[in-house]
């Protein structure tokens, strides 16, 4: 069964940087399975500007553009997703559970899990707690 998921943007960041341990292989096992990912504008331009950063140089350009490729090949972009007025630890992470809540999302997929509430619509979720539940399925 194919979930929805939103994907931090550090998730990203580390499996670009640590190619093989667990939030590469949570990624390369939601495309595998073709898991639908949802984003919006905002949640692209943050994954390109994050990616972009100094001081993420060690990050070929060429593997992040084929990272965020693959990424929204099979990906749902939304548009015009309404504003969520629950309190965030990190209102910069606000969009992504807006996304989520437009989206229908199963879950939300971070290595910041103490960012996000914990009463929301949809899971929130580890790299590695993906990969357990991908594999109870």
């Amino acid at each position: 069964m194919a979930l929805r998921l939103v994907i931090d943007t550090n998730v990203l960041v580390a499996a670009l940087l640590t190619p093989g341990r667990t939030p590469d292989r949570a990624l390369a096992a939601v495309f595998a399975r073709g898991d639908r990912v949802l984003y919006d504008p905002r949640l692209e331009a943050e994954y390109r500007a994050v990616l972009a950063r100094p001081k993420f140089r060690a990050i070929h350009p060429a593997a992040a553009d084929a990272l965020l490729a693959a990424l929204f090949a099979g990906a749902e972009r939304l548009e015009a997703v309404p504003a969520w007025g629950g309190a965030m630890t990190d209102a910069d992470d606000r969009a992504f559970v807006e996304v989520a809540l437009a989206g229908g999302a199963d879950a939300l997929v971070t290595g910041n899990a103490r960012h996000y509430p914990t009463d929301l619509a949809f899971a929130v979720l580890s790299p590695a707690a993906l990969l357990e539940r991908i594999a109870g399925y």
